[in-house]
């Protein structure tokens, strides 16, 4: 009984001198942490999805107090309102920014991209994008199967089941981009945010030639370059057989709209421009018919038959 008095003891006393050491050591270099950090963290939307590039918004908040230049950081969820908020807290500068859009670039649709073969095996773009190109001829369409949507923490992306694409809600996008790195296939792209949720872009991604996209997908881009030329502003270029519009450059001018015979440049929540009437084709120049001049032969002979009559005449 003695002896497990004295180890119950000893034990004890163990403990209680490891807490008094831990306590010290703790003390010894603590590290004082900025109050401000708790207070811009309540200003963040709490959202934690990474679009900022930090792990979430504590680790946001830290790099806004900690950082005198915040120039590079920047919050999609909360926008311009919350980084101006914040940095009229911390008394700094906050980055002035466009808003942004997800937007998929992808037209291929079950009418104009047709099903050559079924994809047995488990349903992620991930997966699926490692095994083969695709159910479709075109190994740059998008591929359905919604690891866009379980990546997306606003419900914002989902999979049309008629057409087979993925479609972005502009009005719950927060262009946190989590959907942008989760296509294996890179056709989610996040543009600029027009007023009514305006849009003008290629939906293509394709750089086969043409004649090989045409017989994949009725909508791809065939590298015609008919955009770029009647593009007035420089916004459309085209490279590796694929045209692509500028967001920065385009002024929602809509005349490469009628020019893309293939229908794969989208226009989203504005009116088409009215196709210019084709010119009436030029009738042929009818030759005006001149008198035929009296030859010389045909000026003798008149005199000759004047005086023929007049003979006939006297007769």
């Amino acid at each position: 009984m003695t002896v497990l008095i004295s180890t119950i003891l000893t034990l004890s006393l163990l403990g209680i001198l490891a807490a008094v050491i831990l306590y010290f050591v703790a003390q010894k270099f603590k590290v004082e942490e900025d109050p401000r950090i708790d207070e811009v963290e309540k200003m963040l939307p709490g959202a934690n999805c990474g679009g900022c590039g930090f792990a979430g918004c504590r680790a946001m908040a830290e790099a806004m107090v900690l950082r005198d230049d915040i120039s590079a950081l920047y919050c999609p969820v909360g926008g311009a309102e919350c980084m101006k908020s914040m940095a009229s807290y911390l008394g700094k500068v906050a980055p002035e920014k466009e808003p942004t859009v997800a937007t998929v670039r992808c037209g291929g649709t079950c009418a104009k991209r047709p099903r050559n073969n079924t994809y047995n095996g488990a349903k992620s773009c991930a997966v699926a994008s490692t095994v083969y190109v695709g159910e479709t001829a075109c190994a740059y369409g998008c591929l359905g199967y919604g690891d866009c949507v379980d990546a997306c923490a606003f419900d914002a992306i989902h999979i049309n089941p008629e057409t087979g694409i993925a479609e972005v809600d502009a009005d719950k996008c927060t262009a946190c981009g989590a959907c942008v790195k989760a296509c294996p296939k890179g056709i989610i792209e996040l543009r600029k945010k027009w007023p009514k949720n305006r849009a003008v872009y290629v939906s293509c991604v394709s750089k086969d030639k043409g004649a090989v996209t045409m017989k994949a997908c009725k909508a791809g881009c065939i590298g015609c370059g008919k955009c770029a030329k009647v593009c007035a502003f420089g916004a459309i270029t085209v490279e590796n057989g694929l045209a692509y519009i500028d967001p920065q450059k385009c002024k929602l001018c809509r005349k490469c709209v009628n020019e893309c015979p293939t229908g794969a440049i989208v226009l989203k929540n504005m009116d088409p421009l009215p196709k210019e009437p084709k010119a009436p084709a030029a009738k042929p120049a009818v030759a005006a018919t001149k008198p035929a001049t009296p030859t010389a032969k045909a000026v003798e002979a008149k005199p000759a038959a004047e005086k023929k009559e007049s003979v006939n005449e006297q007769k």
